[in-house]
């Protein structure tokens, strides 16, 4: 299936990290310039852009603090610079919970990156969407909104605030022929995921044997529904929650 994504300009944030690394690899497949987002690991992000050039691809990278103004409008303007107009962004990037209890300092932080950041981005990308007639936003949740984490509040509460964002934008913005979509990845196997303290192949075993299709999630299995829900092939699907998770929501 063609989806319409040649010479689209694509943005992905969390680009260095193992989804949004697939995920950028997806669109560039599919002919999208990709500019990959970064913000605490820049060579796995150049990384990407060369392993996209070396497949004929084309791509940038940039780097974005969600919790800096400034710096989300210095990348916004640097893609459009070097691409030209983002026609789809992907909201990947997060600020992972801390394994210590909240605090004030933590929670504010945690919020301000992942919910205040990533609506700030949204917003310094619509504008030109709106012109174009024409864009894609795609939000990655996680399933800790419904299947909460141990001694864990603030990040599964933030990812609630973006998918309610999402619906307000998804009613919104439909009109400028804009689409707005959630992507809920299940527990994913993941070279952070492996650095869990107690994490191991009986965790894997485990989570999989919770699972009607027998497996845990990949970043491959998240990047395919991203890059469907954020292209052209997709008209009219809009303001949905897809749990990619292989059904672990019908053996609860």
């Amino acid at each position: 299936m063609d989806l319409g994504l040649t010479g689209r300009v694509v943005l992905v944030t969390g680009a260095s990290g193992d989804i949004g690394g697939a995920i950028a690899r997806a669109y560039a497949a599919e002919g999208a310039l990709v500019a990959a987002a970064w913000h605490g690991n820049e060579k796995r992000a150049h990384d990407l852009v060369d392993s996209v050039a070396e497949t004929g691809g084309r791509g940038m990278t940039v780097r974005i603090d969600q919790r800096d103004p400034a710096s989300i409008d210095a990348a916004v303007h640097a893609v459009r610079r070097e691409l030209g107009d983002i026609a789809v962004l992907v909201a990947n990037a997060v600020a992972w919970p801390s394994r210590t209890p909240d605090t004030w300092e933590t929670m504010t932080d945690g919020f301000t990156a992942n919910v205040i950041g990533t609506v700030a981005l949204i917003d310094a990308v619509l504008p030109a969407m709106r012109s174009a007639g024409w864009g894609r936003l795609v939000l990655i949740s996680s399933d800790v909104v419904d299947q909460p984490m141990p001694a864990a509040v603030t990040y599964p509460a933030a990812k609630g605030a973006l998918e309610t964002a999402a619906t307000v934008l998804a009613a919104r913005e439909a009109r400028h022929g804009i689409l707005t979509n959630v992507v809920r990845p299940g527990f994913t196997l993941t070279e952070r995921a492996l650095t869990f303290p107690g994490f191991g192949q009986e965790v894997v075993d485990a989570e999989a044997a919770k699972t009607p299709t027998g497996r845990i999630c990949t970043p491959e299995d998240v990047a395919s529904a991203v890059a469907y829900l954020g292209s052209a092939a997709n008209g009219h699907i809009n303001g949905e929650i897809l749990s990619v998770a292989g059904g672990r929501h019908l053996t609860r």
